[in-house]
């Protein structure tokens, strides 16, 4: 236990310098951190810390999905609601349509392998993508969209994941029965998340002390996640639902002027610790990685997701083309740009049964999407912002 505190400190120092570095340089905090964590894994005193998908589901994600969905106005989210949806569902679906079926007649794959790994991949991870555009300072629609989306296509690409999964362990499941399970998983983690939502706000409007306000902020936040992961509903839909309604419900939301600039600050330094952690892991598991001997097929995979996300975007975006949300052309390229990858992808992976057959092979290839969405993606995403007139130059 003293070790790991430790290791704690000495990560958040390493964090806490690195933003103060990447502030000055102007560039972006993620990819600063993953850059520290691969050079903080090659020195010889470092600590093993296993980057776990518990680690990630249960203590990082949590927080982070919560915040983002806790500052996400309803009102907006309402008038892009259809759109939304539809990225998040039909996107996902084509997105690892098109790279399942690549790795399987580029590189090789068995069918189930290559669908696997393409529902995995095909969720962009909002630690990834919200972080690059608060940093970017972006706003107006497009941040309502690139928000809502990774969060939302967070969890129908788990709930993908978690089916194809389930065909992969070679369970008999129906066409019913893979749409029964859909929306227990859908509809059970919205309603966790809503009824422990609005526990915490029945009880936070009994008090005014505002430090028990934010307690029972982070009691919904993981409390939400656990109860549905409990029942094996979706823990982050559970999550977002939570943060959702603890933002925007106001018949309920009595909290305090106090308890609501404290419940602010605890949630931004909340997301800021669990951010910094989840990308200085992955920069110290990248450095771990042996790339040379999946070079081919990660160079694939890369060129694959790429493409997806561009079928996953412009087709969805085009069916609102002569509507009132009709989605504008420079939009639509930083939805395709910014699909980054992350933690997510990663703990899925991670997840993987160790009987799984490509398993470590899997592992090593989102490592590599996810260092090539982080440092390519990542360092153009400004420039690209500022080229399109989103943000000042």
């Amino acid at each position: 236990m003293e070790l790991q505190f430790q290791t704690g400190t000495l990560l958040l120092l390493i964090a806490a310098v690195v933003a103060m570095l990447t502030r000055r340089l102007r560039l972006p905090y993620s990819v600063g951190l993953v850059a520290a964590g691969i050079v903080f894994a090659a020195l010889p005193f470092t600590p093993e810390i296993p980057l776990t998908k518990e680690l990630i589901f249960t203590a990082l994600l949590p927080p982070l999905l919560f915040e983002a969905a806790f500052y996400i106005h309803w009102g907006q989210l309402r008038r892009d609601f259809s759109v939304i949806a539809v990225l998040v569902t039909v996107g996902v679906v084509l997105s690892a349509s098109v790279t399942a079926a690549g790795m399987h007649y580029f590189a090789g794959w068995q069918w189930i392998d290559a669908l696997v790994f393409g529902a995995l991949i095909a969720a962009t991870d909002p630690v990834s993508v919200i972080a690059t555009f608060k940093e970017a300072h972006a706003q107006g629609r497009i941040l309502v969209l690139i928000e809502a989306e990774s969060l939302l296509n967070d969890g129908t690409a788990a709930i993908a994941f978690g089916v194809v999964v389930a065909l992969a362990s070679g369970q008999q499941i129906t066409a019913f029965g893979i749409t029964a399970m859909l929306v227990k998983t859908i509809v059970g983690g919205v309603l966790c998340g809503a009824a422990v939502a609005l526990g915490a706000l029945f009880l936070t409007g009994r008090t005014e002390d505002h430090l028990v306000e934010i307690t029972f902020t982070t009691v919904a936040a993981y409390g939400s996640f656990l109860l549905a992961d409990h029942f094996g509903l979706s823990g982050v839909l559970a999550t977002i639902t939570a943060g959702l309604v603890m933002g925007n419900f106001k018949p309920l939301n009595s909290m305090t002027e106090r308890g609501k600039e404290a419940a602010h600050g605890f949630w931004e330094y909340a997301a800021f610790i669990a951010n910094s952690l989840v990308f200085l892991l992955i920069g110290m598991h990248e450095a771990r990685q042996n790339f040379a001997a999946i070079w081919v097929p990660a160079g694939i995979a890369i060129a694959l997701v790429t493409l997806g996300r561009a079928v996953a975007i412009y087709p969805c975006c085009f069916a609102f083309s002569r509507s009132s949300l009709r989605v504008s052309g420079k939009h639509q390229h930083i939805l395709f740009w910014g699909g980054l990858r992350g933690a997510l992808a990663l703990a899925l992976a991670l997840g993987l049964p160790a009987t799984f057959a490509l398993r470590e092979q899997i592992i090593t290839i989102s490592f590599a999407v996810v260092a090539f969405s982080v440092f390519v993606q990542g360092l153009t995403m400004v420039p690209f912002l500022r080229r399109l007139g989103e943000i000042q130059r």
